[in-house]
């Protein structure tokens, strides 16, 4: 099941410009009626303007409703994303209000077709279709508030990042303020703001690294923080997400030296708390901000920043690795960088253990050109 590509969800209208187009339609419409009786021309005109206007009214709603992804064909993923972000109770209700009203725009011009045909008289003929206008106009007036909710929810929506469930994806998680963005960024295609504060990244961010044709998808979540899971808020909703549903592994970011403001205590027990929510994910916690930490020796920290720029110049020279003594973790620095490559190295040797492929086969898209090559 493919992730939604909402960018591409179509713009809503109001429902002022939904009945300015459908009657401006309309008019043209009946315009086009020519019969040289006055009566039968009238009648026609009559008759094709309600016609018309229902027509073209339902034909606009029941392209939103195809077009707006349905919450009963999304990825769990997605579903938990439209929840988080906007609630899917009012998402469905909404489309279904779209629905309704079309089919009920519709009616209302077969209805008046039928009476106006059996009038003989031209003031009646124009009095039903000034009641049938009003009669749309009401049962548009009667999604308004739902209009109003999908208009909110795109611009709310579009924002929201595009996960491929085809290739393998890493979150990274951690109390605020420790590193993942700038993890991120030093890792991947993918640009989260940076800043020395907590809960820089506003929403969800994904970028990626390629490795053998394959891509690996690295998404940036916003602060977790210790906390119940009730009393946590919207963003945070929306990294519990993407934690328990799109991650084949999860790196778990630790600042050892405390200047993120968050304790070792409250960040291990946090870790625990992620652990708890993904018993099936693969976890690698890794303790960043390496030239921080007291207990590495300078020199060999010296050493492995050294090892890891000449990387730039000859990638098959050795991959350097440093752990911390006091924890075992794997440190990396974002910053310097160093340990970023070993840890690259790392998630593709555990993404690799997990897949079970024919190794022979070659994965999707592998005859798109790789410019990292």
């Amino acid at each position: 099941m493919g992730s939604v590509v909402w960018r591409s969800i179509p713009t809503v209208l109001t429902v002022e410009e939904l009945l300015d187009k459908a009657f401006s339609k309309a008019k043209k419409a009946g315009d086009a009626v020519a019969d040289k009786d006055r009566i039968y021309r009238t009648r026609k005109q009559m008759i094709r303007m309600t016609g018309s206007a229902g027509d073209s009214l339902s034909a606009t709603l029941l392209d939103w409703v195809k077009r707006w992804p349905s919450i009963d064909q999304m990825s769990e993923f997605d579903v938990a994303m439209v929840e988080a972000a906007v609630g899917c109770d009012d998402y469905r209700q909404s489309l279904g209000a779209c629905q309704w009203a079309a089919g009920k725009c519709v009616d209302i011009g077969q209805q008046n077709a039928k009476k106006i045909r059996r009038m003989v008289n031209i003031p009646p003929m124009h009095e039903a279709r000034r009641e049938a206008y009003g009669r749309i106009s009401s049962i548009m007036g009667r999604i308004e508030k739902n209009l109003d909710f999908l208009r909110d929810a795109r611009d709310t929506l579009r924002t929201l990042p595009m996960i491929d469930s085809s290739e393998p994806c890493l979150v990274v998680a951690g109390a605020p303020n420790v590193g993942k963005s700038a993890l991120i960024a030093s890792m991947s295609s993918g640009k989260p703001e940076i800043a020395a504060y907590p809960f820089t990244t506003k929403q969800l961010h994904v970028g990626h690294f390629v490795n053998r044709r394959l891509k690996y998808q690295l998404v940036d979540t916003p602060g977790l923080l210790d906390r119940p899971m009730e009393e946590r808020n919207q963003i945070e909703m929306q990294a519990i997400a993407a934690l328990e549903h799109v991650g084949d592994l999860c790196l778990y970011l630790m600042d050892t030296s405390e200047t993120s403001g968050t304790s070792i205590e409250a960040q291990t027990n946090l870790l625990n708390e992620v652990a708890g929510l993904l018993p099936q994910t693969p976890l690698i916690a890794i303790d960043g901000k390496g030239d921080l930490i007291e207990d590495i020796d300078a020199e060999e920290w010296a050493a492995v920043c050294e090892m890891e720029a000449a990387l730039s110049q000859d990638p098959d020279g050795p991959i350097p690795e440093i752990r911390n003594p006091a924890t075992g973790h794997l440190v990396i620095s974002a910053t310097a960088p160093a340990g970023i490559e070993r840890l690259r190295l790392e998630i593709v040797e555990r993404i690799g253990q997990m897949q079970q492929t024919d190794p022979l086969s070659l994965p999707d898209h592998w005859h798109v050109q790789d410019d990292s090559v």
